[in-house]
């Protein structure tokens, strides 16, 4: 199962946490995991590339990990994109149920 943390402060996006694989499929063919990845990599991407926003990620492909963190939450192109990933993945989970991700909100 993928475990996804979206660690928020007064309604805004701090970062997540991302960890473990969906065995939806096997290695390889997993769309779940697939679909977890590219909106979870392209929205650090989009970060790092249309914002000024510093943050901290470090990733393990192999453990399936990625923990990401804003320095700033009031940057408001970087929320967006959070947000979007955040539609994006709770999107998958209704699609494919909760035997395969995990949404948790924790507040920091």
């Amino acid at each position: 199962m993928i475990k996804i943390i979206f660690k928020t402060h007064q309604d805004k996006i701090a970062g997540f946490y991302i960890s473990g694989h969906a065995q939806f499929a096997e290695y390889g063919q997993d769309i779940v995991c697939a679909a977890v990845s590219v909106l979870s990599i392209n929205t650090v991407n989009s970060i790092q590339e249309f914002t000024d926003t510093h943050f901290t990620c470090e990733t393990s492909e192999k453990d399936g990990i990625i923990n990401f963190l804003l320095s700033d939450m009031q940057d408001d192109k970087s929320q967006l994109l959070l947000r979007a990933m955040k539609l994006g993945l709770e999107s998958i989970r209704k699609q494919y149920t909760n035997k395969y991700i995990e949404i948790i909100f924790e507040e920091v």
